[in-house]
């Protein structure tokens, strides 16, 4: 299992990223106190855990995003999985490296 890719426990993920709650959960548009809830053990509604995953994971950056480039994304994974499962793995590459 690759790190993170299980969201079953955000406060992990945030301490893994040594983030505060604040600087975390505002980066999704989510209150600290809301935050706080799920890592707690509230259930996290489907939006908020998708928006983790891009966000936190994936590392989208939502003020970049734009709606046409997520159709893009979403259309080049039905229409050819294989050259998308091979562009995400040079672009996650690129970004390990930058790192």
């Amino acid at each position: 299992m690759k790190p993170f890719e299980r969201i079953a426990n955000p406060r992990e993920i945030r301490r893994k990223l040594r983030m505060n709650q604040q600087e975390f959960w505002s980066r999704i548009g989510v209150t600290q106190s809301g935050g706080s809830r799920y890592e707690s053990g509230r259930s996290m509604p489907k939006p908020v855990r998708e928006l983790l995953r891009l966000v936190h994971i994936q590392g989208v950056e939502l003020a970049k995003a734009r709606g046409d480039d997520l159709e893009v994304v979403t259309y080049l994974k039905q229409a050819n999985p294989r050259l998308y499962r091979t562009l995400r793995k040079a672009a996650l590459t690129k970004n390990i490296r930058k790192k």
